[in-house]
């Protein structure tokens, strides 16, 4: 199967961001076409799953006061802060790497292994002995079993949905900061913040770049046959106009 890799380091809104990956997914499911695309976020976001029960977990008085940006993605999981970070996005037909859990590993696999090629010794997590629900706090409170770990803590937290024989895989590869915005805006209980940063673990900055370039080749594991794009591709920006209006809606956001 033949890639298209898609590198933009320029940073974009939530809404924006979100609605690309709807459009990949579109596209691997009408086309069978797969891609990875490395990307960041501006301004800073809080996203929630598309099904996480967000008016009842967390503060929108208080998200809106501050004028933070929010949306809901496309795929499940639970909230996370998007600021010092690259996320990554895979999109394919799911023959590409089979069931959900081979998927999620196999993108886990590829993600350890960039980290370890810059340095890091990068674990995968065993799973847990029970799941954590969507009402259980942030994304990277606790691992969900087949994650990346820096010192036994969370440095990826990843969502998954299937849709039309293709899926999307999205994450968060933690830089630098923390997920602390999440626990300051979450109602009742605050879960521990289980997350750690590569600029913590080094000591010292890890570049975007840096990362993009090191996951870009440890994917040649999937296949050598690769191609480069952007966003501003005919077929892919004109999928993504089609979900602009969704996940810029206030309405779609905080719609439970």
């Amino acid at each position: 199967m033949r890639w298209t890799l898609l590198v933009d380091p320029a940073g974009r809104a939530g809404w924006h961001n979100m609605a690309v990956d709807q459009a990949l997914l579109d596209l691997a499911a009408g086309e069978g076409r797969a891609f990875l695309r490395l990307y960041r976020w501006e301004p800073a976001c809080l996203s929630f799953g598309r099904n996480e029960p967000a008016l009842r977990r967390y503060d929108r008085a208080l998200v809106e006061r501050l004028g933070l940006d929010a949306v809901r993605r496309p795929t499940g999981g639970r909230a996370v802060w998007h600021a010092e970070e690259l996320t990554y996005a895979v999109a394919a037909p799911d023959g590409a790497f089979g069931p959900l859990r081979l998927a999620y590993r196999r993108i886990h696999d590829v993600l350890a292994a960039a980290l370890q090629a810059i340095g890091f010794d990068a674990s995968i997590a065993g799973a847990p002995e029970r799941g954590a629900g969507v009402d259980a706090g942030a994304c990277f409170a606790s691992p969900a079993g087949g994650e990346v770990l820096l010192q036994g803590r969370k440095v990826v937290g990843s969502a998954q949905v299937r849709e039309g024989g293709a899926f999307l895989q999205h994450g968060s590869v933690l830089l630098a900061g923390s997920q602390d915005q999440v626990s300051r805006l979450t109602i009742g209980t605050v879960p521990a913040d289980g997350s750690i940063a590569l600029n913590v673990v080094r000591g010292s900055a890890v570049t975007f770049e840096e990362v993009a370039s090191a996951l870009a080749d440890s994917a040649r594991a999937w296949s050598p046959a690769w191609d480069a794009a952007t966003e501003d591709d005919p077929s892919i920006a004109a999928a993504a106009r089609r979900h602009a209006e969704r996940f810029a809606s206030t309405a779609w956001t905080w719609q439970r």
